[in-house]
């Protein structure tokens, strides 16, 4: 134990009020007064597709001084910093699930169909929920891209080897560790969550955010993957910032009692940007992650995006700063 996100099995979320509800929450959850399906996602869950646009990125690589950001769905974004092509939780498989035929199901196909990305040269992965981490998607990349570079938290290479992913592409860090992958600083940070696929390897690899920087131009971009809101998104400011783009979540958070510790709502997304913002000159783009694709909560699948323009409205920040794409859109910031 190195750390005090380590434990002697796996890890942990080290603040107070952190940990996961575990199973006895997921059974009150599943067993209690939830939203019914209907008020959730209307009559037929594909209602709650996000609008979707024609994507726009420069193929096959944007010039090193440019950054643009295209949205897939949900958590995967295609990102273009440093001349290179960024993919974060590729997610597009149909199904959030082990299995073809039951499990969370898309609202919509992917903003970018697979065959139609440019070429890949690094991806982040964030945690190995199936909703982030897919096991199909995983092979048609490392089959598609074999020397395509992956960022990994602790003890994810070893199931990427195992799905034709080769270990010399692989970079796996702790929180808080660097590493240079071509033109690109990236930068393992933390995030508050949990990992597991099953019920025998719960918390027994990590989680994480990934603040990548394009080091000749020096645009930096905050993944802040899959997490609650918790205190260090203001020393990642620091350590890494300023950041050009935040990706910051703002779905699957309802219930309330059992979803906080591990999925930021609208006001927690926006509390984490204002920590991101402390003390710098420019604010961030905001870009909203982690909804639009999967029925994950009881809140009512138009909500989140709904609830982040009120938010951000009431606040008085500047709305060229707030990011909802459409499906497949793609903004360059600059």
């Amino acid at each position: 134990m190195t750390a005090p996100h380590h434990t002697s099995k796996g890890f942990r979320n080290p603040w107070p009020g952190g940990e996961p509800a575990g199973f006895a929450g997921v059974v009150k959850w599943m067993l209690g007064e939830r939203t019914p399906r209907a008020e959730r996602e209307g009559r037929d869950g594909r209602a709650c597709a996000p609008p979707m646009v024609a994507p726009s990125f420069p193929v096959p690589r944007a010039p090193r001084d440019v950054l643009t950001a295209t949205w897939v769905g949900h958590s995967t974004f295609l990102l273009q910093l440093g001349g290179w092509n960024v993919l974060t939780d590729p997610m597009w498989s149909e199904r959030a699930s082990p299995v073809a035929w039951a499990g969370p199901r898309r609202y919509a196909p992917p903003g970018v169909a697979f065959d139609a990305l440019p070429p890949i040269d690094l991806v982040l992965l964030s945690h190995d929920h199936y909703d982030h981490l897919d096991d199909a998607t995983v092979r048609r990349i490392a089959a598609r891209w074999p020397a395509a570079r992956w960022a990994v938290p602790l003890r994810l290479a070893r199931w990427l080897r195992a799905r034709g992913v080769r270990a010399d592409v692989v970079t796996e860090l702790d929180w808080w560790e660097t590493a240079t992958v071509g033109p690109l600083s990236v930068a393992c940070v933390p995030a508050q969550h949990f990992s597991g696929r099953g019920p025998a390897d719960r918390d027994r690899s990590l989680w994480c955010g990934w603040a990548v920087r394009a080091i000749d131009a020096a645009h930096a971009v905050l993944f802040a993957g899959d997490t609650g809101l918790h205190p260090a998104f203001g020393e990642i400011a620091r350590r890494h910032g300023p950041f050009a783009l935040a990706l910051l979540p703002i779905g699957a958070y309802a219930p309330r009692w059992f979803m906080r510790p591990v999925h930021c709502d609208p006001d927690d997304a926006l509390a984490a940007y204002d920590a991101l913002c402390a003390g710098a000159r420019h604010a961030p783009v905001f870009g909203a992650s982690h909804w639009g694709a999967f029925a994950l909560a009881d809140e009512p699948c138009d909500e989140p995006p709904r609830r982040t323009r009120d938010a951000w409205a009431r606040s008085g920040r500047d709305a060229s700063r707030l990011w909802i794409p459409s499906l497949g859109e793609t903004r360059r910031i600059d």
